[in-house]
């Protein structure tokens, strides 16, 4: 939001009233240890509105302020001024962002439905203020900008250039248009994830019989008949239409019409017609989109979005991602021949389809590499890999984390603890792991403050959310190989958080370009695969992986790396088509056909996100054109890691430092190519991705362990 609305998050707000700051607990500075914290204990659905409705106007009031200044503009009149404007909607706004993503119940759908479009009408009042612009447009043309500092300079430049690429320039006609349609497009974002979110927990599939089960490991028979007694239904056994317990259903049920039931229950999210269905959506958001893009210039909201990325432009995101493609699609056809080959020996009668390849790659996995994933996934308990990842933490950059109680959380499930370093306070970081009616599926991080220090000392603030079943009273819970390196991917980005060492929170922390911000996260999933790390993986009784097993992970490490490749790539390319096909209009259906038969798509997979359930695109802007950036981020990660590996440790003090003051510790005050050139010495390479996922000559491939993580 604070990207957006250019707004900074001080820790109070400059000449606001007293009583508009306290009056609604929502708005209230926070109070307490750690530089002050959420008072998450005193929310209330019912004060959301009007709380942000004060602290919008209070914003108003100190950008009008802002921009009438007599003053001739300097950047401490102008840029820092903005920094410390609405500190109350960035502290409302933080609380409205966990309830959105956490506790999104009826009540408080409601609140978003009224609450988005003002944001968005915030946004365009301050980008289209023409005074303001004018200051910082003076600041950042000014010859005084020499005598700034280069994290003074570079935010200088961040807030000008969002500025001129949000209509700052537009005219007044135009500029109203933008708004209409911005407001429009805020409306639709919050209906896409809430038809979305309505699917996933008013869809699940039921299995009546044990039979059913076959296949299955114990774990999760047991978490679906506690799934069946929380649905209503007792001695039944019901799967959630999660991807944390669809993906495993799909890949040991040995029931192929069951598969069959739950693979389109999950894929059918958004697109099963009705009140639910996201389809019109997705045609109204890209029509508005395309509208956009062409009243700032742009020939498409694609190459809008990518002006200022580090591809730069549509078609070097697309190259990468065909370059990707190809060897996938090619490898995927040869494993689908290897499973294929397994139903015609078990005389099945039948080709492979969406619904069996997870099940029979898992007994090609088996047969190849005498490897079952479920014989990891005992020893991969939730707090095990916790401690696993609080280990990577200390080693690489120095940070101890102890979990505290002196603060409030927003739900039982919710662990915080207190980050220090050398003794001294960092931030604090909230744990919420655990599926839930109302949360979003999938795994994330947010920030609810930013690290800074302009004004003081500011620690900051983050957390990690995921959606595992909990385990039955008394047992441990215990995750997927695949969701234990998501766990590591999403602790990165609270690392990136946490590391943080800027001045201005507007360019603190994961406040970087899209197809930069996966970086950071994405080479901690390769400290995953580390015998360091794989001493914390015991079973219940203490036990350790054996080493039999771990040879036989190490055996299969490129072992389906392709299937994650296309399935994640095939999102990637539908979206950037997407948003280059202009103002023509888009029936979802008909386009997601085509361009995957005229791209070659493999009939055995399907997209990773399919368009009526891509929230990623749809449920907002952030990854709108931009999914690409996982795959770009996953080649600088891997050049990067390459770093440790030369160096002949993963855990190398020297690398790790650099790591850590070229890239983990200065959010967006450097130039993401320019931060990747201080720690790599030259510019990124593809060959080091290539060759982690097998695709480079064998005699170069380096070795992975495991399989890919999810996004």
């Amino acid at each position: 939001m604070k990207a957006r609305l250019m707004i900074g998050v001080a820790a109070a707000i400059v000449g606001a009233p007293l009583a508009a700051q306290t009056a609604n607990p929502l708005l209230a500075p926070w109070t307490g240890p750690y530089g002050g914290t959420p008072a998450f204990d005193k929310v209330r659905v019912a004060d959301f509105v009007p709380a942000m409705d004060v602290a919008i106007a209070e914003t108003l009031r100190e950008i009008d302020a802002i921009a009438n200044n007599p003053a001739p503009p300097t950047f401490e009149n102008t840029i820092v001024a903005m920094e410390r404007s609405g500190a109350a909607l960035s502290r409302g706004g933080a609380l409205f962002g966990v309830w959105s993503g956490n506790l999104k119940t009826a009540d408080f759908q409601k609140v978003e439905t009224e609450v988005f479009p003002k944001y968005a009408a915030l946004g365009d009042r301050i980008t289209q203020n023409a005074a303001l612009f004018a200051r910082v447009d003076a600041v950042y043309n000014s010859p005084d900008k020499a005598k700034l500092t280069p994290e003074q300079q570079r935010l200088t430049w961040v807030v000008w250039n969002r500025f001129a690429q949000q209509g700052a320039k537009l005219t007044p006609a135009q500029k109203i248009e933008f708004s209409a349609n911005n407001q429009k497009l805020a409306g639709l974002y919050a209906k896409f994830a809430q038809n979305q979110l309505a699917d996933e927990e008013s869809l699940f599939l039921t299995l009546d019989s044990a039979a059913q089960l076959k296949g299955l490991p114990k774990a999760q028979v047991d978490a679906a008949a506690a799934e069946a007694v929380k649905r209503g239904v007792p001695g039944k056994w019901v799967i959630s239409n999660t991807r944390s317990s669809m993906e495993p259903f799909l890949t040991y049920a040995d029931d192929r019409a069951a598969r069959e039931k739950g693979f389109r229950l999950w894929t059918s999210r958004g697109d099963g017609g009705g009140s639910t269905d996201n389809n019109a959506l997705v045609t109204q958001i890209l029509a508005l989109r395309a509208a956009q893009a062409k009243l700032i210039g742009y020939p498409t909201f694609a190459h809008w979005t990518l002006a200022d990325r580090m591809a730069k432009n549509p078609e070097t995101a697309l190259a990468l991602s065909l370059q990707a493609w190809k060897p996938a699609v090619e490898q995927v056809r040869k494993d689908v021949a290897v499973m294929q080959a397994v139903v015609d020996a078990d005389k099945g009668g039948f080709k492979i389809a969406p619904w069996d390849y997870r099940y029979y790659a898992e007994k090609v996995r088996k047969a190849k590499y005498d490897l079952d994933l479920n014989e990891v996934k005992p020893y991969l308990q939730l707090d095990n890999i916790r401690k696993a990842m609080f280990w990577v933490a200390e080693k690489n950059y120095g940070l101890t984390f102890t979990q505290v109680n002196d603060v409030t959380v927003f739900h039982p499930d919710v662990t915080v603890w207190k980050v220090t370093r050398g003794g001294k306070h960092v931030g604090l970081w909230y744990f919420d792991p655990f599926a839930r009616a109302g949360k979003n599926s999938g795994a994330w991080m947010s920030a609810y403050r930013e690290q800074s220090r302009y004004d003081g000392e500011v620690p900051t603030i983050v957390s990690n959310n995921s959606n595992f079943i909990k385990a039955p009273e008394g047992q441990p819970t215990t995750i997927s190989f695949d969701d234990a390196r998501t766990m590591f991917h999403e602790f990165g980005h609270a690392l990136h958080g946490l590391n943080s060492n800027v001045t201005y929170p507007t360019v603190s922390g994961t406040n970087t370009v899209r197809d930069f911000v996966e970086f950071p996260s994405q080479i901690h999933e390769h400290f995953f695969d580390t015998a360091e790390v794989r001493k914390f993986f015991v079973n219940a009784k203490g036990e350790p992986l054996p080493p039999a097993l771990i040879k036989k992970i190490e055996a299969a490490n490129l072992f389906n790396l392709a299937f994650s490749v296309v399935e994640a790539q095939a999102s990637a390319l539908i979206d950037m088509k997407l948003h280059l096909a202009g103002a023509s209009p888009i029936d979802p259906k008909a386009f997601e056909k085509t361009t995957l038969a005229e791209l070659g798509m493999p009939s055995e997979i399907v997209m990773r996100h399919r368009i009526p359930a891509f929230g990623h695109i749809f449920a907002g802007e952030g990854y709108a054109a931009g999914y690409y950036g996982y795959l770009w981020a996953e080649v600088l990660d891997n050049d990067a890691f390459e770093a440790f590996t030369e160096a002949g440790s993963a855990f190398d003090p020297q690398v790790a430092k650099r790591f850590h003051d070229t890239i983990m510790s200065v959010g967006n005050t450097v130039d993401p190519a320019t931060a990747f050139r201080n720690f790599r010495g030259r510019d990124p390479k593809v060959d080091a991705w290539l060759r982690d996922k097998g695709f480079a000559p064998a005699a170069t491939a380096q070795s992975r362990s495991g399989a890919p993580s999810g996004k």
